[in-house]
């Protein structure tokens, strides 16, 4: 969401790609120390990864559309040649920003 590579994330926090990678997917948890390390760097608040959550949020289907960004953050990450992403998320700006003109009647 905020334009890291898993490679970037990782440097920053002083893990592997490896080790990012298994936190990404689940494979590994994160302690309450890495936590908080992750929200500096990110410059957010440890309560930013959990917003929206619930107690039983476990119980809780996604709405499709959640599913589908989820789905995209993931596909994206998979793309290795920097070239393609910086291609995709200018086309995602351009989508947004004809999107965001035509709610607003400049079509």
């Amino acid at each position: 969401m905020m334009g890291l590579s898993q490679q970037q994330l990782a440097k920053m926090i002083g893990v592997t790609y490896q080790q990012a990678h298994k936190y990404e997917r689940g494979l590994n948890r994160i302690s309450a120390g890495r936590l908080f390390e992750i929200g500096q760097v990110l410059g957010v608040p440890v309560s930013w990864f959990f917003e929206g959550l619930t107690p039983d949020s476990d119980a809780q289907e996604s709405s499709p559309r959640q599913r589908m960004c989820l789905e995209l953050a993931r596909n994206f990450a998979l793309i290795d040649n920097e070239k393609h992403q910086e291609a995709l998320s200018q086309m995602a700006r351009a989508l947004a920003a004809q999107s965001q003109a035509e709610r607003d009647g400049h079509s």
